[in-house]
């Protein structure tokens, strides 16, 4: 008997849309993980939890309205009831500063709070870059002080400290834009749109180095494709003065301040911003920061352009590997800043505000590539086999007790015979088998496969004689101390 053709081609492909993955244990449990201790980082210091929901109005973005009918540029939007246009939140911040504006006479004041959870965004997917991904962010709204800036970046550093990081793994690298903006100011730059173009050239540096900046701060750069890319326009004297404020870094963040002070030319707004660095490094000094994980480097600039003050962002150090075992940088794993005037998009009014937002897609996924994401711990439940649907009630009441005690549990439910079944134990990362026949019940015993063991040794690990003999595979104990070997094997193996 064969299908019906056009039934056949009726049927829908099964296919995921592309920039959203299909995430499984090791996936997910990575990312609670993850989570969890940054979280539990954010309440340390005094911050709540604040979910503002998925959508929001699309005029509330801001960001990415284009100059269309239908405002979907960037942003997954769709027309309500009420044919008001609503659009899946592209970040956790825009969310804030709605949700502040909207609440502001009955919030505390600074307010402090941090949120996690998937946001979207409408653009090409590629390797590493999804449309989907979760974010952890942290902000201070309503002060002004530096003293919140370094607040932030220390959570950030403890953060990822928390998150399994070891200290020469990462740094968070700061700047200030309104350095960059006493720099300019200094060489005659005055238009917004040339100001933009500069931040996008010394945003490039990492990638094309000094000499490829310098051409794009200049008349342009032709890249080795052919292709020319018009630059900044500023003239030879500014585009040198910009190079040398984005070479000022390096050292302890003293030293950054001082050689900072000799480029920024002396601008209102120039020393303003080191002002507010120095008063970073005293309290990051106060906090326990130590200088290699906060440093003053001026070539962050950050991509967003609401930023107006303190940038921060976060650099993975450590090496990773990519599915093929090739070396890879992994590169920024989040970042943050000060936005006093993103609030007054809806008050008129500016507000101060500050904050971080951690990737943690992003960092879950260099974790993993770096051997770092703890992949035993995605292991699957204790599984009893199923020898005797007569028997399935004494199968339920031994997983009902291994859960009490807090073991994962569960009874195949399958129609497999024993060694399907014991493949299947395999394949869901079970740390151990119960067995149980009709033998064992006349005994009052069972049989407990341990399933971790048998995973080493098949891996090679035989060199240690007098653990194994510690460790057998396979046992055979009175019905009553089922918890107790479990239990066992479980600590024995993490």
């Amino acid at each position: 008997m064969t299908d019906d053709p056009a039934q056949t081609a009726a049927r829908p492909q099964a296919r995921a849309p592309r920039g959203f993955n299909d995430r499984r244990a090791r996936d997910l449990l990575g990312e609670r993980r993850l989570l969890a201790a940054v979280t539990s980082v954010y309440e340390r210091y005094g911050f709540e939890p604040l979910d503002t929901g998925a959508f929001e109005y699309a005029d509330a973005l801001g960001k990415f309205l284009p100059d269309a009918d239908r405002p979907n540029e960037g942003v997954f939007s769709l027309q309500d009831d009420d044919e008001q246009w609503i659009a899946l939140r592209y970040d956790l911040t825009a969310p804030l500063a709605r949700f502040a504006a909207q609440n502001w006479e009955t919030l505390p004041k600074p307010f402090r709070r941090y949120a996690a959870g998937p946001v979207w965004r409408n653009e090409k997917p590629g390797p590493g870059r999804f449309r989907e991904f979760v974010q952890c962010d942290a902000d201070t709204v309503g002060s002004a002080r530096p003293e919140a800036d370094a607040e932030i970046i220390a959570m950030a550093v403890e953060g990822l400290a928390a998150a399994g990081l070891p200290g020469d793994a990462y740094v968070i690298k700061i700047n200030n834009r309104k350095l960059l903006n006493g720099v300019l100011a200094a060489a005659g730059v005055r238009d917004e749109g040339q100001k933009l173009a500069v931040l996008r050239a010394v945003d490039k540096l990492d990638r094309l180095g000094s000499e490829g900046v310098r051409l794009l701060l200049g008349e342009g750069r032709l890249d080795e494709s052919g292709a020319f890319t018009k630059g900044a326009g500023l003239a030879p004297a500014a585009a040198d003065s910009v190079v040398a404020f984005t070479e000022a870094g390096g050292g302890v963040r003293s030293q950054v301040l001082d050689r900072l002070s000799q480029v920024i030319g002396g601008s209102e707004e120039g020393e303003a911003g080191l002002q507010e660095l120095a008063a970073i490094d005293r309290a990051l000094g106060g906090l326990g920061v130590a200088e290699a994980a906060a440093t003053f480097d001026p070539s962050v600039v950050r991509g967003l352009e609401y930023y107006t003050g303190p940038v921060f962002e976060a650099e993975l150090l450590m090496q990773t590997l990519d599915e093929k075992g090739d070396a890879m940088r992994f590169g920024s794993i989040g970042g943050g800043g000060r936005y006093d005037d993103l609030v007054a998009r809806f008050t008129g009014q500016q507000t101060p505000a500050t904050g971080f937002s951690f990737g943690v897609s992003r960092l879950s996924a260099a974790l993993r590539a770096a051997g770092r994401d703890g992949a035993a711990d995605a292991r699957g439940p204790v599984v009893i086999i199923n020898f005797d649907a007569a028997r399935m009630g004494d199968y339920f009441a031994m997983a009902g007790e291994l859960r009490a005690a807090g073991i994962p549990t569960e009874v195949y439910l399958g129609t497999s015979g024993m060694r399907p079944q014991m493949k299947y134990a395999d394949r869901r990362l079970s740390p151990a088998a119960v067995i149980v026949g009709e033998d064992e019940f006349q005994a009052g015993t069972v049989t407990i496969k341990d399933l971790d063991l048998g995973r080493q040794l098949s891996a090679g690990v035989t060199d240690n004689a007098a653990w194994r003999e510690q460790r057998p595979g396979q046992l055979n104990v009175p019905r009553g101390q089922l918890v107790a070997e479990i239990r066992r094997i479980l600590g024995a193996a993490s």
